[in-house]
């Protein structure tokens, strides 16, 4: 395929060629007023005849440029050039002067229903903020950079999503609600990858809706207390476990007391008791025995 790619078009001011058009007027008014009851002055009258009709064709050249927008110029189908400056300008009156806007602008996707990597169904909608930098691009390399930026944008969500897992439950790996940040690089990395060839920057692309679907929320979502439950009793246990081996090793080096394995068995499953129960546990105070 045969890519354009955007340049700079000739172009003069519009206010300098508007001074011409009046001067052609002129002569036209002059030529006209005083020589045509003059048979013999047949040259001034043509003369006068060619500036209304340069006047006529100039007329159609004068255009204006609006800020954060360009104007593409197509000769007899042949591209010739884009003017991005704003301003009052004129060009080549055969030219057809397209309008194109640079200014930035949002794509809202739908939420899509889609299986993620674990084939778990889930709802995920995104918004790309973007911005055309290439006005020919996106004019003669794709049918419409407006529903083709659509179009792909839907399409990189669908692939991102059905690459990583909803959630990633061993806090290692990265998942589509566990890194968000990640997951946004990624994703416009992704939409720049399809939009390239229409000449479309991708300023900004993030998930603004991440769901699982309604047919196994519930489940899910018992699921993920289920999960976030034997974390959180793992973290309990090896904290515990931490608090217990250091208050053996204190008593044994500040000699407070000395500890057979048996008295260290007891000891340890006492404070595991007392440190991983939900419960809050009672104390039982021994001051010693009655019989010696």
């Amino acid at each position: 395929m045969n890519q354009i790619s955007e340049r700079e078009t000739l172009h003069v001011s519009g206010f300098l060629m508007f001074l011409v058009e009046l001067v052609l007027l002129a002569l036209f008014v002059y030529l006209i007023v005083f020589y045509a009851h003059d048979v013999e002055r047949g040259t001034e009258i043509i003369i006068g005849i060619l500036c209304l009709l340069l006047f006529s064709l100039a007329i159609s050249g004068f255009f204006v440029v609006q800020p954060n927008e360009a104007r593409v110029l197509v000769f007899f189908g042949t591209y010739v050039g884009s003017l991005r400056k704003p301003g009052f300008w004129w060009s080549n009156p055969f030219t057809v002067k397209k309008h194109v806007l640079l200014r930035i602008r949002n794509f809202n996707s739908d939420k899509l229903k889609v299986n993620d990597s674990q084939g778990n169904p889930i709802e995920i909608a995104a918004v790309v903020v973007w911005r055309v930098i290439d006005s020919a691009k996106a004019l003669f390399d794709v049918e419409s950079y407006e529903t083709f930026v659509a179009i792909q944008s839907e399409t990189a969500i669908r692939a991102l999503a059905m690459a990583y897992p909803y959630d990633s439950h061993d806090e290692v790996g990265t998942s589509l609600r566990g890194s968000p940040d990640e997951i946004a690089d990624k994703l416009r990395q992704e939409v720049q990858t399809r939009l390239q060839v229409a000449g479309v920057e991708v300023m900004e692309a993030r998930i603004n809706h991440l769901a699982y679907a309604p047919e196994i929320a519930q489940a899910m979502l018992r699921r993920q207390q289920a999960q976030a439950v034997i974390a959180a009793r793992q973290k309990i246990v090896e904290g515990a476990v931490g608090m217990v081996d250091m208050a053996i090793k204190m008593l044994e080096e500040q000699k407070v007391i000395d500890l057979d394995e048996e008295k260290k068995a007891t000891m340890v499953n006492n404070l595991l008791v007392a440190l991983v129960s939900e419960q809050e546990v009672s104390p039982v105070i021994n001051t010693g025995s009655l019989y010696t």
